[in-house]
């Protein structure tokens, strides 16, 4: 009886999504320059969505799009980014990206910044993802 209970209260358990994060990255900055961006690929098992992100090195973290418009490039913030099941979402240079504002100090080649990912599912349920991103050079595309 136990067994039967334990698996029918599991089966009305939604599961929670998984969220993996290859390559994440933050581009280094110069000493009077107070925003930057991370960039990195998700892919999560379900259907989910970013919807925050914060960081100990930064005043705010906010999700940008970079996308053509009347002939041109205009980044502009979203308030979630949609994360299809199974499909990789590429945070890069002149696309989707992570915009770090008001930092507390320079961020130079070599240093590590934490950022966590706020994920929310079809249920709303929200969870976290904590990533380690190095900082590359200023000059990094990739």
């Amino acid at each position: 009886m136990k067994k039967l209970l334990s698996l029918l209260l599991m089966a009305a358990l939604p599961a929670l999504a998984q969220v993996t994060v290859g390559e994440p990255w933050v581009r280094a900055t110069v000493a009077a320059q107070k925003a930057t961006g991370a960039f990195m690929t998700l892919t999560s098992t379900q259907a989910t969505r970013l919807v925050g992100v914060s960081s100990p090195v930064a005043g705010a973290v906010e999700v940008h799009e970079m996308k053509m418009m009347d002939d041109m490039m205009k980044m502009r913030q979203l308030q979630a980014l949609d994360l299809p099941a199974g499909q990789a979402v590429k945070l890069a240079p002149g696309g989707y990206h992570l915009m770090l504002l008001n930092l507390k100090q320079p961020l130079k080649e070599g240093d590590k910044v934490p950022l966590t990912l706020e994920i929310e599912d079809a249920q709303k349920v929200r969870s976290k993802v904590v990533v380690e991103a190095p900082v590359k050079p200023l000059n990094a595309a990739h």
